[in-house]
């Protein structure tokens, strides 16, 4: 157990306490430490098979996007970013399946991590730093690792939660001065508006919202407008939900679990919305254990879980995190919280998607219109959400109701939400497969 605060260091200095067959730990998404990562590769000349686990990096890394590096590094990450799907190709990285809520705990039964990389907000007057934007599994991690270090940057927000951590806790500060990275506010489509008011009429004053990221969340989020005393009990705590806590029409009022408090496991959005959480203690940062477990979101009354595929077939089997074997993102807690949602009292769960998407033709090489919704899934894609679990489907023309169907109930009401084009050639696949009479 650590008996002294914290020292600072360089960069350079606390690279040099990495050595060979370490397991690294990153922090997720926009608390990656950017300094520690984008340097990672200056020590390949000394160290051999490091393992760096993460979820979600912004920073393009040397260290697992060059080839050459694969001697000293691999990558193991729970959740693919553009950078990760690129790295694919070269071998330095490999996917660990998982639920967001049990990611950590099952790493650590697995491979006990010997380092933590992360960022926080500036030491205060007592002597404690903020997590700041995740404790998805940060938290976890910390508590398992032999070595703590830090990057500290003025730029980053002090949140609230479960994300306060004393500087005996952690072993070096590195201290840093960048912006922290944004997701900027995607613009929603007239297909994410038409599905963002399908979803909205099922939405009720009072109701507790889990939102994504992405133009279909958003627009979710511009249609609940006129709705009354929401509450936020999510994974992530996004822009869209900062602007309707900002509009009034989050209150918290009727939760069950931290009433009046604004839950989620990690931020990530714009600089408004890091403004936003700064100091705010209606914004609490929880243990992603905890917050994503289905059995405690399920204790929220009236809670609503909205999320995307990319794929769905037939039978409701949902492929969100793949294209066919090619490992695209991750199930994240897409199966967390739809599960959660459904335990609830008066509990929803929405999955939805474009009924078309543009993809090349391998054969002749033009751009072509496909169904999203199959007759059965891709090659080797990977089921995120079993259609055991699948309650509404969304997409623009519509809500398919899914809960307690048939296979052949199934068929004909999610027909009814794909595209026109392809409902006739989708019921003709259904009859050849036994699915319809």
């Amino acid at each position: 157990m650590r008996t002294t605060k914290a020292t600072y260091v360089s960069v350079e200095e606390a690279l040099a306490s990495i050595k060979s067959d370490d397991v690294i730990v990153s922090a997720m998404a926009a608390a990656e430490p950017r300094e520690i990562v984008k340097n990672l590769h200056t020590i390949a000349h000394r160290v051999k098979n490091v393992t760096v686990t993460t979820c979600l990096p912004f920073e393009p890394a040397m260290y697992f996007n060059d080839p050459s590096y694969q001697h000293a590094f691999n990558m193991d990450g729970w959740f693919y970013t553009a950078t990760m799907r690129k790295a694919q190709r070269h071998g330095a990285i490999s996917f660990i399946p998982n639920h967001l809520h049990l990611a950590g705990a099952k790493r650590i039964a697995h491979q006990k991590p010997t380092v933590f990389i992360g960022t926080a907000s500036l030491p205060d007057e007592h002597g404690y730093v903020s997590l700041s934007l995740s404790n998805v599994y940060e938290k976890q991690m910390i508590e398992a690792a032999d070595l703590v270090i830090l990057e500290v940057n003025p730029n980053f927000p002090r949140t609230f939660g479960d994300v306060e951590l004393h500087l005996t806790e952690v072993d070096h500060l590195i201290k840093t001065d960048y912006e922290v990275p944004e997701l900027p506010n995607a613009k929603p489509s007239e297909k994410d508006l038409k599905i963002g008011a399908w979803i909205a009429e099922k939405i009720n004053d009072g109701d507790c919202l889990q939102l994504g990221i992405g133009g279909i969340p958003n627009a979710v989020a511009y249609s609940l407008m006129d709705k009354k005393d929401l509450g936020i009990h999510t994974e992530m705590f996004t822009t869209g939900l900062m602007a309707l806590v900002k509009a009034g029409v989050v209150t918290g009022k009727k939760k069950q679990l931290h009433k009046g408090k604004h839950v989620a496991a990690f931020a990530m959005g714009t600089k408004e919305l890091y403004d936003f959480i700064h100091n705010n203690p209606s914004v609490l940062i929880l243990d992603g254990q905890w917050t994503n477990d289905p059995y405690t979101i399920g204790q929220n009354d009236n809670q609503v879980s909205i999320n995307t595929t990319i794929e769905i077939d037939l039978t409701g089997q949902c492929a969100s995190e793949t294209i066919g074997h090619l490992q695209y993102s991750g199930t994240g807690g897409q199966a967390d919280t739809a599960i959660g949602a459904q335990r609830a009292k008066n509990g929803r769960s929405f999955i939805a998607l474009y009924s078309t998407a543009m993809v090349t033709n391998k054969e002749t090489g033009e751009r072509e219109e496909i169904s999203k919704i199959v007759p059965f899934l891709k090659p080797g894609a990977a089921v995120s959400l079993s259609r055991n679990d699948v309650d509404h489907v969304v997409t623009e023309y519509g809500i398919a109701q899914l809960r307690g169907t048939s296979v052949r109930e199934r068929v004909e009401r999610l027909i009814a939400i794909a595209h026109p084009k392809f409902r006739d050639e989708l019921l003709e696949e259904a009859k050849k497969l036994g699915y319809v009479f």
